[in-house]
């Protein structure tokens, strides 16, 4: 027997180590090249790893929840001949005997799991019921699911490699586990929730929920938020909106306020650059940008994340929204790079139709600002000296206290409200004095 040892690989600069999120694989598991066998988180994003080589599975490093340093071993393989591998045993520079792998103790149990019997047909009685309908057939390739409807489907005893996906290009859905669950099975497990013991239920917090949680207890920790929440008659800009909708390119997507108030925003910025500042504090250090990178809080089934909208300051309004609907996508689906998911100079957080009337968002440290749109809705307003119907949508914002003073965060919020009520005055150039 030949072993395969899988180090933890460098996930990126200045990794150290990353957190056993999920795994996909245990001992005694076959397993093929480039199959999924764990997900990890670092502090920048979730990745999923795959299995380097075809083999059986003899050990792994690591539970849920568990760091494990970059270059430490991380999964044992057995890639010796008549493991039901592709072949390859002993191929790798990497692959030692037996003799000199440090899980080289691991039981031979664990490699080889003992053969059942199985009658024959010809052994089953006539007068026996008809046996049930076979299981499907297990999916060729890898299987495509979030890390959320993973952990659903090892929480409710599921085999993923037989759910058909009805998701883009097969992707399963949390749909998908339910109707995968035989209703009379004994053992129904919900897998809209943690397994739940008498009164409670215990879910440890790892892998993203436990990043968010630490960013933001470290955010309000060390930043003194100053919130500003300004109203704004966005009744012309919802007309504007409208019109475009009707005439947007034929790939386009349907507009949303989003898009326009990241264009708003970054003709704001040219008057307030000491909003888009990134804080170093190791160094003590303000960085200030030039080029606008927008962060866009992202809600997702892992959590919250935010991909970046890079320079979107020399963007047009439909190239921002194709890129924040791309974005958003690649960041739920769990396909968005590291590049994409960092780099953001201020961040615009929006709850749609979930908005209420106003909310104190938190920063994205090294942040110094960030902008939340709140819901807008249709309400009696004087207006020009007559109680009209007019569109009302609050901007609750949050500034580092540190950095930007109270009047310069209500003065910047007051600019982007002007813009915003004014909508064409977003796409005239600023004229500068001579």
């Amino acid at each position: 027997m030949s072993q395969f040892i899988f180090k933890m690989p460098d996930l990126g600069e200045g990794t150290v180590d990353a957190e056993i999120v999920a795994w996909h694989t245990k001992p005694g598991d076959a397993v093929t090249e480039d199959q999924l066998i764990v997900e990890v988180m670092t502090d920048k994003a979730a990745v999923e790893v795959p299995a380097p080589v075809s083999g059986r599975v003899v050990s792994i490093t690591g539970a849920p929840g568990d760091k494990v340093a970059v270059g430490s071993p991380l999964i044992v393989f057995d890639v010796g001949e008549g493991v039901g591998t592709n072949g390859g045993a002993g191929q790798s520079p990497s692959a030692a005997p037996a003799s000199t792998s440090p899980a080289a103790a691991a039981p031979s149990a664990a490699a080889a799991p003992s053969a059942v019997a199985v009658p024959s047909a010809a052994a089953v009685p006539s007068a026996a019921p008809a046996p049930p309908a076979p299981p499907p057939p297990a999916r060729q390739g890898r299987v495509m699911a979030s890390p959320a409807n993973r952990r659903r489907a090892r929480e409710a005893g599921i085999d993923l490699s037989t759910v058909v996906g009805s998701g883009p290009g097969g992707r399963i859905l949390r749909d998908d586990l339910a109707a995968a669950v035989p209703q009379s099975a004994p053992n129904r497990t919900d897998v809209s929730r943690a397994d739940v013991s008498a009164e409670t239920s215990e879910i440890k917090v790892i892998g993203l929920r436990r990043l968010i949680a630490e960013r933001m207890s470290e955010a309000k920790r060390t930043i003194p938020h100053f919130a500003y929440v300004e109203e704004v008659d966005v009744t012309e800009l919802e007309s504007l909106r409208l019109h475009l909708n009707l005439s947007r390119p034929e790939d386009a997507g349907s507009l949303s306020y989003l898009p326009l108030v990241v264009m708003a925003l970054t003709r704001v910025l040219e008057s307030f650059p000491q909003c888009n500042v990134l804080y170093d504090a190791a160094r003590g250090v303000l960085v200030r940008h030039r080029a606008v990178h927008v962060g866009i809080a992202t809600q997702t089934p892992e959590g919250l994340k935010v991909p970046v909208v890079r320079n979107a300051d020399s963007l047009g309004l439909w190239e921002v929204a194709a890129a924040i609907r791309r974005l958003a996508e690649r960041a739920r689906s769990n396909k968005a790079t590291r590049d994409e998911l960092t780099g953001s100079t201020i961040t615009v957080t929006s709850l749609g139709k979930l908005g209420g009337i106003a909310s104190t968002p938190i920063i994205n440290a090294p942040e110094v600002a960030i902008i939340g749109l709140n819901k807008a809705i249709e309400r009696p307003v004087v207006h020009h000296g007559a109680v009209v119907v007019r569109r009302i949508m609050n901007l609750s914002s949050s500034f580092d206290h540190r950095f930007v003073d109270g009047y310069d965060a209500a003065a910047m919020i007051q600019a982007l409200k002007e813009l915003l009520e004014h909508p064409a005055t977003i796409f005239i150039p600023k004229v500068t004095s001579k």
